[in-house]
């Protein structure tokens, strides 16, 4: 299934706000993979001395990573993310390599791919790889265990 993604708001799909919204511009997103950006502004939480930490770099990772998973405990016709409340939990960070961080200024590119997937009624543990780029250039390569479950 691909998603009309015309008219989301990913910012509706995730319970983060505020400074620790890590994602601003849904890309593409169907049930295996997803695409978001994400503008690196002086007023980010994570900046430190001009560039996004690698706290922030995993953050925008995670939170584009759980959107794959996420999306089907949604109503198809839902555009504002009303349908379900999720909480989602890192449970395990497999793998970050981080070659470069990001200055202000930059636009990030984030592309998550599902590795694996169980779904136990209301909640799911899921394997998932994302990578980060600058323009083509690859500054981070992860791979994430998520719980994600309704509440």
């Amino acid at each position: 299934m691909n998603r009309n993604i015309e008219n989301k708001n990913f910012k509706d799909f995730l319970p983060h706000r505020g400074a620790m919204l890590m994602v601003e511009d849904l890309l593409f997103i169907d049930e295996e993979s997803v695409s978001s950006g994400l503008p690196i502004l002086e007023t980010c939480v994570f900046i430190e001395n001009g560039f996004l930490s690698a706290s922030g770099l995993i953050e925008n990772a995670a939170q584009t990573s759980t959107a794959i998973v996420g999306q089907s405990f949604f109503s198809e016709d839902d555009v504002t993310g009303e349908s379900n409340n999720l909480i989602g939990y890192i449970n395990a960070i497999r793998k970050v390599e981080i070659f470069q961080l990001p200055k202000v200024g930059e636009y990030l590119t984030t592309k998550a791919t599902l590795i694996s997937r169980l779904d136990t009624g209301s909640m799911c543990i899921c394997n998932i790889k994302s990578s980060t780029f600058i323009k083509e250039k690859l500054i981070v390569d992860c791979t994430f265990n998520f719980i994600i479950h309704e509440i």
